[in-house]
C-alpha cells in the first residue's frame, strides 16, 4: 500500500480555482451553518412530529452523489426508507407520481435543471414536501421549494464541483443531526469548518505519484464513505482524464474483482465505524492480488497511507473528500489536464 507523511499536497495546490475554491470549504460550511441553524432546527422538529412515509431524492452528478450521503445518514439515523428518483420518469415519459406523504430531497448548485425542476414539480404536485439544498437561492428550485437550505457556498467558477458538494453533505449532516435530536451529531457537524481546514492541508501526494500514468482504476466505499467514492469516480473522468469506477466493497468483491491485476489502481476511503472494516478487508484483498492500494483510514487516524482524521464517523467521509479534491488538483495538472476547463463539460446541465 501507498504511504505518505503528512504535508501539503505538492504539484498545483493553490494555482487553480478548483483548488482554492476547494480551500473554502470549511468557511463555506460555516456560512451555511449560520444562515440555516433556524431553519434546520425547525425543520428538525417538524419532522419528528409528523415523520415522512418516504424520502426521495432529486439531483444529477455531484449533487446525486450528496444525496447517496444523505441516504445512508436517513435510513441509519432514522430509519425513514430513501429512493432517488429518476428525473426522465417526468421530465421525458411524463409519468405520474405518487407522493403523498412523502418529503422530497431536491440537491442543486444551480436549481435551473429543467429536469429537476420538473422532477420536484411534480412531487410537489402529489403532495409530497419539498425540501430544497440550492447555491443559488434566486433559482427556481429554491422558490418551488417549501423549505429552502441556502447552501451559501458562495461563487463557484471551476466547472468541477467542489465546495458545493462539501457543503451539500454538511447541509444534509445537520439536516439529520437535527431530525434525530441527536447531540452528538450537532457537535461533530458544528466541528467541521476547523476540521476541514486541517484536512485541507494533509499531504495525499503519494495518490499522484501512483497515478499519474493509470488508464483505470477503482474507487472503494462503503456505507457514509460510498458517497464520496462516487465523487471521486467522477472527478478523476471530469479532471484527470481517467476512467474509475466507483463500488460498495461489499460489491465489489462480486463481478469487478475478476479484472484487478498487479499494479491495478484502487483508492479505498475507510470509516472508523464498522463499514470501515469492510473497505479495510477489501482494500488487503486487493493489496494480496498485487493491486497498487491507496488507502484512507479514519481509524488510522492519520497514520494511514493516505492521512485521514479520525472524528464522528458520519463526518469523516467530508474531510477525506476535501483532502481528495487537493490530490485530483495535483494529479490533473500533472497529467496536463487543466482542472478548471473539463473538456466538454459546461456549469449548468441543461438536461431534459
Amino acid at each position: 500500500m501507498v504511504v505518505a507523511d503528512q504535508k501539503n499536497v505538492a504539484g498545483g495546490q493553490g494555482t487553480t480555482l478548483m483548488s482554492s475554491e476547494a480551500a473554502e470549504a470549511g468557511v463555506a460550511v460555516r456560512r451555511l451553518l449560520e444562515g440555516n441553524g433556524d431553519a434546520l432546527r425547525a425543520l428538525g422538529v417538524s419532522l419528528r412530529s409528523a415523520p415522512p412515509s418516504l424520502v426521495v431524492t432529486v439531483a444529477r452528478g455531484s449533487s446525486d452523489h450528496a444525496a447517496t450521503y444523505g441516504k445512508y445518514l436517513i435510513e441509519t439515523r432514522v430509519g425513514v426508507p430513501v429512493a432517488s428518483a429518476a428525473p426522465s420518469v417526468v421530465s421525458v415519459f411524463d409519468a405520474p407520481v405518487v407522493a403523498a406523504g412523502a418529503l422530497c430531497i431536491a440537491i442543486s448548485q444551480s436549481g435551473r435543471s429543467p429536469d429537476l425542476l420538473a422532477t420536484a414539480e411534480a412531487y410537489k404536485k402529489a403532495g409530497a414536501r419539498v425540501v430544497a439544498f440550492v447555491n443559488d437561492e434566486s433559482s427556481p428550485l429554491a422558490a418551488l421549494a417549501d423549505t429552502c437550505i441556502g447552501l451559501k457556498a458562495g461563487p463557484e467558477k471551476s466547472v468541477a464541483a467542489t465546495k458545493s458538494y462539501i457543503v451539500s453533505l454538511a447541509g444534509l449532516a445537520a439536516l439529520v443531526a437535527e431530525w434525530a435530536d441527536d447531540d452528538g451529531m450537532r457537535d461533530a457537524v458544528q466541528a467541521l469548518p476547523a476540521l476541514l481546514e486541517r484536512a485541507n492541508g494533509l499531504d495525499w501526494s503519494a495518490a499522484v505519484a501512483a497515478l499519474r500514468d493509470a488508464r483505470n482504476l477503482f474507487t472503494i466505499g462503503r456505507g457514509y464513505s460510498f458517497a464520496i467514492a462516487q465523487e471521486a469516480a467522477l472527478k478523476f473522468k471530469e479532471t484527470c482524464g481517467l476512467h474509475a469506477e466507483a463500488f460498495s466493497a461489499a460489491e465489489v468483491r462480486h463481478g469487478p474483482m475478476a479484472i484487478v491485476r498487479d499494479g491495478f489502481p484502487v483508492l479505498a476511503f475507510a470509516g472508523s465505524d464498522a463499514a470501515g472494516n469492510g473497505v479495510r478487508e477489501a482494500a488487503s484483498l486487493f493489496a494480496e492480488r498485487g493491486a497498487n492500494v491507496c488507502l484512507a483510514d479514519a481509524k488510522a487516524d492519520g497514520g494511514s497511507g493516505l492521512p485521514a482524521l479520525a472524528a464522528h464517523p458520519v463526518i469523516e467521509p467530508i474531510l477525506m473528500i476535501q483532502s481528495f479534491y487537493q490530490m485530483a488538483n495535483a494529479l490533473s495538472l500533472a497529467r496536463g489536464h487543466d482542472p478548471d476547463r473539463p473538456l466538454f463539460l459546461s456549469k449548468v446541465t441543461e438536461t431534459r
